[in-house]
């Protein structure tokens, strides 16, 4: 078999969340790793500001918790030293450990009890996935971090780790997209004044959302459907929130434009797990 027939093989793509999983560490190469950075130290910022919780994002089901302004202040301390430490390479290891430990908590303690006790309410499940789709970022940065620090040979990332990332990401899009079919008139009513269509673009982003879910989950094109979920993600966060954070600037706007970021962000990382592959599988 001659060499360029043997690459070609050799560089088919994996079909599924695998697709590319040992070249997953591209995450560290990308700019989504320095986006999420940067929003978490805001998001840090935020909190230290207030002195409070990020609204509903980070809603705690206890009425009255005592010392809730110290819970707050430990929260953004955490947000502050996980986005700082994600941007250099010596903390980078320990900052994506405690990032994908406190999105964890974040998931299961504030967003999976009301999944628990409303599994048919769609809305908690939105909750929940607009979360996962963080842990599910900080759950590569430190599979590919934690690779490269343990071997300065640079062995392959664990194959089960990425596809577990990447399968959490893909069902968490699954529940924001079909939110904006359960909540047309909702989702209908971020959409900017000035966009004609407005049930039209609701429906669209959220067929994007599953498309893009499938893409990932089936590998179809799984670079392509990150990368354009990840775009389309931004382009709602500078449309949607960024005006209001503009015209009027203060907690109320802020925090959801610094949380869409967030998600968007995650997103990011995760496409840019597919960085060594071709936008186009070969065949």
């Amino acid at each position: 078999m001659n060499e360029p027939i043997a690459a070609a093989q050799a560089g088919r793509v994996a079909q599924g969340p695998g697709a590319g999983a040992d070249k997953a560490g591209t995450v560290w190469s990308g700019v989504g790793r320095i986006a999420l950075a940067l929003i978490l130290i805001g998001l840090a910022l935020r909190g230290l500001w207030t002195g409070d919780f990020a609204g509903p994002w980070q809603r705690i089901p206890i009425d009255k918790l005592p010392g809730r302004a110290a819970w707050a202040y430990a929260t953004a301390a955490v947000e502050l030293a996980g986005g700082l430490g994600l941007l250099w390479r010596r903390t980078a290891l320990p900052a994506s450990w405690v990032l994908l430990v406190f999105t964890s908590l974040w998931a299961v303690l504030l967003k999976l009890p009301a999944v628990v006790a409303m599994p048919a309410m769609e809305g908690t499940w939105l909750g929940l996935g607009e979360i996962t789709v963080i842990v599910a970022a900080a759950w590569l940065l430190f599979l590919t971090r934690a690779q490269v620090e343990g071997d300065r040979a640079n062995p392959p990332v664990s194959k089960p780790g990425v596809v577990g990332a990447r399968t959490l990401f893909a069902l968490s899009l699954l529940s924001i997209g079909f939110s904006h079919f359960f909540y047309t008139a909702e989702t209908v009513a971020f959409v900017p004044a000035w966009l004609p269509y407005p049930v039209f673009w609701a429906y669209l982003t959220g067929a994007g959302d599953i498309a893009a879910c499938l893409g990932v989950l089936f590998g179809i094109l799984p670079r392509l459907a990150a990368s354009l979920e990840a775009a389309m993600l931004m382009v709602i966060t500078l449309l949607v929130w960024l005006p209001g954070a503009i015209t009027a600037p203060g907690e109320a706007s802020l925090t959801p434009l610094l949380m869409s970021a967030a998600i968007a962000s995650g997103a990011w990382v995760v496409a840019d797990s597919y960085l060594a592959l071709p936008w186009r599988p070969l065949r």
